[in-house]
């Protein structure tokens, strides 16, 4: 275990050469948050690779895959298939010491399995495993010195070699540890502009102290919470608030450390850093909802470790009625490590992870980044499905929805070139989003001149001469005019107008909102024929989310959600029984994806989201989690396939290994090992027929 806290610890270490941004606090919480999961591996399950990476598993599978071959030769029983005599003085105790190598070289892994697994009391894989070698290695020790009987060592040698493969293939298809902390904190500068008595000098973030002064100029990141003391700006706080536009901020408005400023220099007084911080907060609660989710266990070792019971049970039933029986010492402990050795099925150290390995690089293909597996299994009982509106099933960007001439003397091609002159100087949503469309109608830009950014209104500049303001209904306040009745097709609710003023005339309306993605209603309806509810949660106001719910026929929607309230959301759902999956795309949803019993990350959103989900949709599209969905559930059909097959092998073998039929028929280890091979063959196959 101490080996990978360190290991672990290292990483961090490094992590902070490379960013010298993470205030003291920072690093306490790091090393907080690794003891907190002490023995929990990132990808929920319990750690059972406790000090072991992936490359190791497959360095242990060569080195002992080499020395199987000598081994082989050596082992009589091969010998007598092959039809050859090569026995000499001694040939027991090199294999005997090839075998004590593979045991304590290849097996490890799987001893210090079995003594966290027990340790937990929570017995799967690795205690099966273990338990078979270390009755096989024992028991052929014993013969090696003097015990009538016939040794296992190559069963014992194949069974390590077949293990550490699966092995190494199922860690291969987890992605590496979650890395959620350091993408937090990845979302901070690591220079910050300070004012101190008059001077402006660049400091690391770490260095920044509570009531600093900081200058933060356009475009930057926000180091810390803090207060405007002058200056205005659009803040974009999406990525921990979830709210879809940049919101406005003058004097005295509070701002959030990471989120992203827009258009003006801001003077912030700092109020808050390291532990009081807002990010600090997210960071706690994703903490305890990974801690609680790395409690559940996937499919193979529940299976494993009712195996393991039987093996155990069978086996000691097995020696003791041979022994009543009158047979003698020898046969009867022949018989029970039979059964022991046998019990443990290759097929199931292959099944699971074959299967795994074959459903992650498919999905992967399909854009879907599988990064627990124990989650992806659960996909298949889903009954809710919460979607995040900002991003998941709309597209997170204003789209122009409608041009509306209000007079004959222009048309509405003209309201939008004019419009787009005025605002290519503007780096603001609603310029972007007519910049977009003017692209889209395939339409030359003209050019402007004399542009003047009018706070919290509007634009104006000149264009072929003439006039042009492209404003807001804040202009009608400022020059005290009556605002023009907005035609009633215009849902004002759900739609932002400016209004495009022509030589000091109001020409027309231009209507912007966030555009819903072509095929969330489509898989909305797919969802509702798996019955699977879904729900709109968002920040934004109930009109806006009943219209969004009410077009993609949704089952109902949370509106005005804080973003600190998410979780509880999710929680909320869950404690009525419901299996919940959220989809998120923001820092704002890591909590609730990592509370979600399956997380669904938005690939257009921020790292940390991706780094608390359980999968990433790499295109953003909500049609992805039906098929994620589906694909869950055909994964599962597979892998309980390859159980019945691994087991059904079990269930012939072990009685035949007791020796239920003796004497007429005794499954000796021989057969067994072909048995054995035989349903791991079919599992094999079986696996490689796994399709999307």
């Amino acid at each position: 275990m101490e080996s990978h806290q360190h290991e672990q610890h290292h990483g961090h270490e490094h992590h902070h050469e490379q960013h010298q941004h993470h205030d003291h606090h920072h690093h306490h919480h790091q090393h907080q948050h690794h003891d907190h999961h002490k023995g929990h591996d990132s990808t929920g399950g319990h750690n059972e690779h406790a000090g072991h990476h992936t490359g190791d598993f497959l360095k242990r599978f060569w080195v002992c895959l080499v020395i199987t071959m000598p081994l082989l030769l050596l082992s009589h029983m091969i010998q007598t298939w092959l039809g050859v005599e090569w026995s000499f003085a001694g040939d027991q105790y090199l294999l005997l010491a090839l075998s004590t190598f593979i045991f304590f070289y290849g097996g490890w892994p799987f001893l210090t399995g079995m003594v966290s697994e027990l340790k937990w009391k929570n017995p799967g894989m690795m205690t099966l495993v273990a338990v078979a070698i270390t009755t096989a290695y024992s028991y052929s020790v014993a013969v090696v010195f003097g015990l009538r009987g016939m040794d296992f060592f190559w069963e014992l040698a194949t069974l390590i070699d077949i293990m550490l493969l699966g092995h190494w293939l199922e860690m291969k298809s987890q992605m590496a540890a979650s890395r959620a902390l350091e993408s937090l904190v990845e979302l901070l500068p690591a220079v910050v502009h300070v004012e101190r008595h008059g001077q402006v000098s660049d400091i690391p973030l770490k260095d920044l102290q509570h009531n600093d002064v900081v200058l933060v100029k356009p475009g930057e990141k926000i180091p810390a919470d803090g207060l405007i003391l002058e200056g205005n700006s659009d803040v974009n706080e999406s990525m921990l608030t979830g709210e879809s536009l940049p919101v406005k901020k003058s004097k005295d408005a509070k701002v959030i450390g990471g989120a992203v400023n827009g258009s003006g220099a801001l003077k912030i007084q700092v109020t808050g850093t390291g532990g009081d911080s807002y990010l600090n907060k997210v960071i706690t609660l994703v903490q305890s909802a990974q801690g609680a989710k790395s409690k559940t266990q996937n499919l193979a070792n529940k299976v494993a470790k009712w195996l393991t019971i039987v093996a155990i049970s069978v086996g000691v039933i097995t020696f003791i009625v041979w022994l009543m029986a009158g047979k003698e010492l020898s046969f009867a402990l022949e018989r029970m490590v039979t059964v022991m050795v046998t019990s443990c099925p290759h097929a199931l150290g292959v099944a699971i992870p074959l299967v795994v390995a074959i459903s992650t690089s498919l999905s992967a293909v399909h854009g879907l980044l599988i990064r627990n597996r124990t989650a992806f299994e659960n996909a298949r009982k889903l009954t809710t499905i919460i979607f995040d509106k900002t991003g998941t099933l709309t597209k997170g960007s204003f789209e122009v929805q409608q041009m509306i001439p209000l007079n004959n003397t222009f048309s509405a091609d003209d309201l939008l070139r004019y419009a787009a002159a005025v605002q290519q100087n503007s780096e603001h949503h609603i310029a972007q989003g007519i910049m977009r469309k003017l692209k889209e109608k395939g339409m030359e830009l003209w050019k402007s001149a004399d542009f003047t950014y009018m706070q919290g209104i509007g634009v104006k500049a000149v264009v072929n001469g003439k006039d042009i303001v492209v404003a807001g209904p804040n202009y009608f306040k400022q020059q005290h005019i009556a605002m023009p009745v907005v035609p009633a097709e215009v849902d004002q609710s759900t739609d932002t107008v400016v209004f495009v003023w022509i030589d000091h005339q109001p020409a027309g309306i231009i209507t912007l909102a966030d555009g819903l993605r072509e095929s969330a209603a489509a898989a909305i309806a797919a969802l509702k024929n798996m019955n699977i509810k879904s729900f709109l949660l968002t920040g934004d106001n109930e009109q806006v989310a009943a219209v969004v719910a009410k077009k993609l026929n949704m089952d109902g929607y949370l509106a005005n959600v804080l973003p600190h309230e998410k979780q509880q959301k999710v929680k909320d759902f869950q404690d009525k029984g419901e299996i919940v999956a959220m989809t998120g795309d923001g820092v704002n949803d890591a909590p609730a994806l990592a509370q979600a019993d399956v997380g669904i990350a938005v690939g257009s959103g921020t790292d940390v989201a991706a780094e608390t989900a359980d999968i990433i949709l790499v295109n953003s599209d909500p049609k992805d989690v039906v098929q994620m969905i589906a694909f869950g559930r055909a994964t599962y059909r597979k892998m309980v396939q390859n159980l019945l097959w691994a087991v059904g092998y079990n269930v012939i073998a072990i009685p035949l290994a007791a020796g239920v039929l003796y004497p007429s028929f005794v499954l000796s280890p021989a057969t067994g090992a072909v048995l054995m091979s035989l349903s791991t063959v079919v599992v094999a196959i079986n696996a490689k027929l796994l399709k999307v």
